[in-house]
């Protein structure tokens, strides 16, 4: 038994001396998908993050804007995307829900839309179609025209963000990763971020109403998600390219992508004035003579 156990433990050996100079082909190897960032990262806690939210939403009161708008309509839903060119916008927003957004032509600066929100009900006026539409910003039936599933508390919500009410939400913070482009190699790479997680009380149950993710290199939004109480996805929206306006950082590039809908629309800030009064005439629209209603 014992030269049995031996003569077995011999022919092992041999047999993986054999063996191992064919290990290039009987493993194979394969590169990491993306390689970590090497930036330097910010620390912060879930309660440094909603302090962080919570100034910013006490910092900006009012918000005048001269904006670039771009506007492309389409996805799966509809099998195609349409790109519609960039026009110019002028945008007022006044807390507590006050926002009005016009759009013009590039030449002629005649209207393209004007729209605006003091609150739940929305109104839109379009010269070319000679429509005026009243809603509700939140039970929006769609349209099938482009600019009548824009709503302005859509708007609103994206550029101001809300504060966190720790009376009725909790704030979960979550270290999570995204892509972003290495200014040195130009390649793409994986960098951390913190998301923070708001969660709300609707009736007797909690749900996700959004989450809010900072980019560590300098703890500012990167990215705001909306939900509905099921879970889903509302509305998503990008934030780059800050400045300093009045001693408030404020993203100059705007990216909303409302995925029921299947719209996008990016703003790109080229003026801004915060904090300077806005009169409640401002928030005021007419119905034009001769124009037809509608509802949404």
């Amino acid at each position: 038994m014992i030269g049995g156990s031996r003569c077995s433990r011999i022919l092992l050996l041999l047999l993986l001396i054999a063996v191992v100079p064919l290990g290039g082909c009987l493993s194979r190897s394969r590169p990491v998908a993306l390689r970590m960032s090497t930036a330097l990262l910010q620390t912060a806690t879930g309660k440094d993050l909603v302090e962080r939210i919570n100034a910013e939403a006490t910092e900006i009161q009012t918000l005048k804007a001269t904006v670039g708008i771009t506007v492309s309509v389409g996805g799966s839903k509809l099998g195609k995307i349409t790109e519609y060119q960039e026009i110019r916008g002028y945008i007022l927003a006044r807390k507590p829900s006050s926002l009005r957004m016009i759009g013009l032509f590039p030449i002629l600066q005649s209207h393209v839309f004007d729209m605006v929100s003091s609150g739940q009900e929305f109104k839109l006026w379009i010269p070319s179609k000679n429509q005026f539409i009243v809603g509700d910003n939140e039970e929006a039936r769609p349209s099938i025209e482009p600019l009548g599933n824009l709503r302005p508390q859509v708007i609103y919500d994206a550029l101001l963000l809300q504060a966190v009410d720790l009376q009725t939400e909790l704030a979960v913070l979550e270290a999570s990763e995204h892509e972003v482009i290495d200014h040195t190699t130009q390649k793409a790479t994986l960098q951390p971020d913190y998301s923070l997680n708001i969660i709300k009380q609707n009736g007797r149950q909690w749900y996700l109403s959004r989450k809010v993710v900072f980019n560590r290199t300098d703890l500012r939004p990167n990215q705001q998600l909306l939900y509905d109480d099921h879970g889903s996805i509302v509305t998503a929206v990008h934030y780059d390219e800050y400045r300093e306006i009045n001693g408030v950082c404020f993203p100059t590039n705007i990216q909303i992508w409302r995925p029921r809908e299947e719209y996008s629309i990016k703003l790109q800030v080229t003026k801004l004035t915060i904090n300077e009064p806005i009169m409640d005439d401002q928030f005021v629209l007419q119905l034009p003579a001769g124009a037809g209603l509608a509802s949404r």
